[in-house]
């Protein structure tokens, strides 16, 4: 779940208590894939096996007739005996599901043996009518934070709607979610098998609410909780970080740090090297290393240990004078390419936030929940009263917000101790929520459990997805 203090809220139709039934549509024709990427902007060599294609699903699904738009799908073909297709969505929201299925697939390849590994780019996202803003995202990243000033704000929300206005209206989770059900039907396949990671939890969430009979064999890994405010957000996010920030500075004591001889010298030197950038930014070749994009460097090898040691060198580094890694690093988590274009990414992860909640705090309000943020973790804290969806060209929806699965099939929930995006809490009320979810927890630090490489995590998904062995009440597993 991508950070954004600044935003919150959009569309997403369907009443609340409303259950959908499903629709058919038309197979998917897969063919060779050739437009992939790795993150450093390089064209990708997919596995043997993988193949991509579109299904059409309505622009507006209230209005089944009328305007289409195609969404990029997917897929690495089952090396065993195929059991059906196994949907995935990374998170963000805002992530290419096309791409980074296209990395991640080996890192599957116990479900790949009996399944057809299935990626796709929501609506809204890259190549699925990607949201575009005119070039103004990164005037929004270096006017100071992740929450940027007022005026970049309009601008860019003005951008977005000049771009992209046809598309914005119906971005959102309910809304993908329902193109979630058109996506299962093309694959021929009676009920959605789902991995949903980070924000996909929600999207998970969101599909097994409207279609709780299409529901097969479901796992939310880093779970989301939908309910909270802007507020708990942001409260909750910045205490997850400051304990993930808490844990490298303990490791890299460990490891013979070289940014202190203590946890708390750690801490002081990174915040120090940060605070630096407010008045004299690094440069980088033609560039500068930011205070804002400083913060997004150092929070992206916050997700995951095994980047910690990213942090460490990098920081170092710009200690030194020489900023590239950090650049690098915020360069990875904003999408930005090696030409200095940028995926949807950032734009993408606006919209659908923007869709997905009513909520649009007052310049008073941010600042107050600003002011909390910077008591737990200065690094998240955001000076200034940038609010992208308070100018939002669409109002916002709360629709997405509401997770009921009654009906629906067991549905394994992971949530993380150590998990700073989507800390445990969300997924204890996450599972609550769904009615028919069964939580298995990570004693472990990290974004995601189940790409940690943790062998009891592992084995328990694994046994779920391709056995149907629901995990017992209470499961545990140790880092």
């Amino acid at each position: 779940m991508t950070l954004l203090l600044g935003a919150v809220a959009l569309s997403a139709c369907g009443a609340p208590g409303r259950r959908d039934t499903g629709a058919e549509t038309g197979s998917v024709t897969w063919r060779q894939c050739t437009d992939l990427t790795n993150p450093d902007g390089k064209p990708a060599s997919p596995a043997p096996g993988t193949e991509c294609g579109t299904v059409q699903v309505p622009l507006d699904h209230a209005k089944p007739g009328g305007a289409k738009i195609d969404l990029a799908l997917i897929r690495v073909k089952a090396t065993g005996d195929r059991l059906g297709s196994l949907v995935f969505n990374f998170g963000g929201p805002g992530a290419s599901g096309v791409d980074t299925l296209a990395l991640a697939a080996p890192a599957f390849a116990g479900l790949g043996s009996r399944y057809d590994l299935v990626g796709f780019d929501p609506r809204g996202v890259d190549r699925s009518a990607g949201v575009k803003c005119g070039g103004q995202l990164e005037k929004l990243l270096d006017s100071g934070g992740v929450s940027p000033g007022d005026k970049a704000a309009k601008e860019f929300a003005a951008a977005c709607e000049r771009d992209s206005g046809k598309v914005l209206p119906y971005v959102g989770t309910v809304n993908a979610a329902k193109d979630l059900d058109l996506i299962r039907a093309a694959l021929g396949d009676a009920r959605l098998n789902y991995f949903g990671i980070s924000y996909g939890t929600h999207l998970g969430g969101v599909y097994a609410t409207h279609f709780p009979k299409n529901v097969g064999r479901f796992v939310l890994d880093g779970a989301f909780d939908p309910t909270v405010t802007f507020e708990e957000r942001a409260v909750i996010q910045a205490t997850g970080f400051d304990h993930a920030f808490e844990a490298f500075a303990k490791d890299c004591v460990a490891q013979s740090c070289e940014l202190g001889a203590d946890p708390a010298a750690v801490e002081q030197t990174v915040e120090t090297l940060l605070n630096g950038l407010k008045t004299k930014p690094l440069k980088v070749g033609d560039r500068e290393l930011t205070y804002g994009l400083g913060q997004l460097a150092v929070i992206t090898p916050l997700y995951a240990k095994s980047t910690w040691p990213v942090l460490e060198k990098g920081a170092a580094a710009a200690i030194k004078g020489n900023g590239a890694t950090l650049l690098a690093l915020a360069d990875a988590y904003t999408g930005r390419k090696p030409d200095g274009t940028y995926s949807t990414m950032m734009t993408s992860l606006h919209a659908i936030n923007c869709a997905d909640y009513a909520e649009r705090p007052t310049a008073a309000e941010g600042a107050a929940v600003n002011d909390r943020v910077k008591r737990i973790f200065p690094i998240l804290s955001v000076d200034g009263s940038g609010r992208p969806c308070v100018h939002w060209p669409v109002k916002g929806d709360d629709a997405a917000r509401r997770i009921d699965a009654t009906g629906s099939a067991p549905i394994v929930v992971i949530g993380g101790k150590g998990d700073p995006a989507t800390p445990y809490q969300w997924a204890t009320k996450l599972t609550d929520q769904l009615k028919t979810g069964v939580l298995v927890t990570y004693e472990g630090e990290g974004h995601g459990a189940y790409l940690s490489g943790n062998g009891c995590v592992m084995n328990t998904v694994d046994a779920y997805v391709l056995k149907g062995k629901v995990p017992a009440k209470g499961t545990s597993c140790t880092a």
